[in-house]
This record gives structure tokens, C-alpha cells and sequence, in this order.
């Protein structure tokens, strides 16, 4: 397993596009592990492959304590939302900034899992809310996206900021 070099906002290439995983294969897998190594090190609950530069429709999240509650989802389809949900949310790929957003507070999700079985999951909670912040960057949409143009503004400065103190 590798560790994987995380994209920060306001990056273009976290506005791609993901495509769908054709082929569960074992480079599929072993990009699974990596984003799973590189969230539990960063450290996150939820990782897409967009954040690392590989546009396929593919997230892992991992929302327990432990840190042994592993899913990996490929393909993942949003089939329902339920309620709204306001809540601080922040990303691996925007470092040290955290803002209400909002979202449903159920889900039902349909996807993959590593080996090529279809299944859906209903959740609520913060794993709905995860699911959704990581399918959004598969769609291109960093949680800023839902954000306020000055709250853009003020983010991306700051985040200019700290590149440069730490440059």
C-alpha cells in the first residue's frame, strides 16, 4: 500500500468529472487500500478518487472510532434523499477549513462493492452526510461549492496564505 498525494482546493482537476469503474480488477483494489491508507493517515473519515487524481467513481469511507469499519463504494448512485441536515463539514482537500452545509439526512445509495456485487445501503447521520460530500466530488463539487461567493473568496485567500507561509 502507498501513500497518495491529496489535491487541495482550489485545484482544477477536483472539478473533473469522474467516470465509472468499467472493470473491478485488482488495480481497482489496490487503489481502494491506497485511499483507505491515506485517509486513515491524513486523518479523514471519507476519501473520493478524485481527491487523488484519479477520476473514477470510487470512494471509501470510514466513519467508526476504530477505524475498522472500512466501505468501499464503486459506482455510487444516490437513488433517494430524505430531510435536510445542517451541519460543519471539512475536507482532506481543504485543509483546516470547516462551514455548515446542507444536506439530506438520509440516503439510499446503490453501488459496488470490491467484488463486483450490487448492493444499496440506506444511512443516516454522518455516514449520509458522508456519502454525499464524497459522491459530490466524484461529481466535480468540493463542499465549498455550496458555500456563498465571499465564503469561496475568503477560503481560497486563506488557503493562498497558508501555501505561502509554508512554501
Amino acid at each position: 500500500m502507498a501513500l497518495l498525494p491529496i489535491l487541495r482546493f482550489p485545484d482544477p482537476r477536483l472539478k473533473k468529472v469522474a467516470v465509472p469503474v468499467s472493470r473491478i480488477d485488482d488495480s481497482i483494489r489496490k487503489l481502494a487500500a491506497d485511499m483507505a491508507e491515506t485517509m486513515y493517515e491524513a486523518p479523514g473519515i471519507g476519501l473520493a478518487a478524485t481527491q487523488v487524481d484519479v477520476h473514477q467513481r470510487l470512494i471509501v469511507i470510514d466513519i467508526s472510532e476504530e477505524k475498522k469499519e472500512l466501505r468501499v463504494f464503486v459506482n455510487p448512485e444516490l437513488l433517494r434523499c430524505e430531510g435536510a441536515v445542517l451541519g460543519e463539514e471539512g475536507c482532506l482537500s481543504v485543509p483546516g477549513i470547516y462551514d455548515k452545509v446542507e444536506r439530506a439526512e438520509r440516503v439510499k445509495v446503490k453501488y459496488l462493492d470490491l467484488a463486483g456485487k450490487a448492493c444499496t445501503l440506506e444511512a443516516e447521520g454522518l455516514l449520509a452526510v458522508c456519502i454525499q460530500h464524497e459522491i459530490d466530488h466524484l461529481n466535480g463539487k468540493v463542499f465549498v461549492d455550496h458555500l456563498s461567493q465571499l465564503k469561496q473568496t475568503r477560503i481560497r485567500n486563506k488557503l493562498a496564505k497558508q501555501a505561502r507561509v509554508t512554501a
